[in-house]
């Protein structure tokens, strides 16, 4: 599976700072699947800003005219 393919999997996100100083993305899915990533607050602007420049891009794609066949 590509990034770029769409997927059936359901799963829940969490956000929010650890007691650590660190940066905590939590990702729960289906099958007891639980992922914690931990990223220091400068990775974590990083990972913002390619959100971000996703989004834009994703918002692009959606206004731009689909062809005809």
């Amino acid at each position: 599976m590509g990034i770029d393919k769409e997927s059936n999997i359901a799963a829940n996100i969490q956000i929010g700072p650890t007691d650590q100083g660190m940066v905590r993305i939590y990702i729960e899915a289906e099958g007891g699947i639980e992922l914690p990533l931990d990223f220091d607050p400068e990775e974590a602007d990083e990972i913002a800003e390619e959100l971000r420049a996703a989004a834009e891009a994703a918002r692009a794609m959606g206004a731009a005219p689909k062809k005809r066949r």
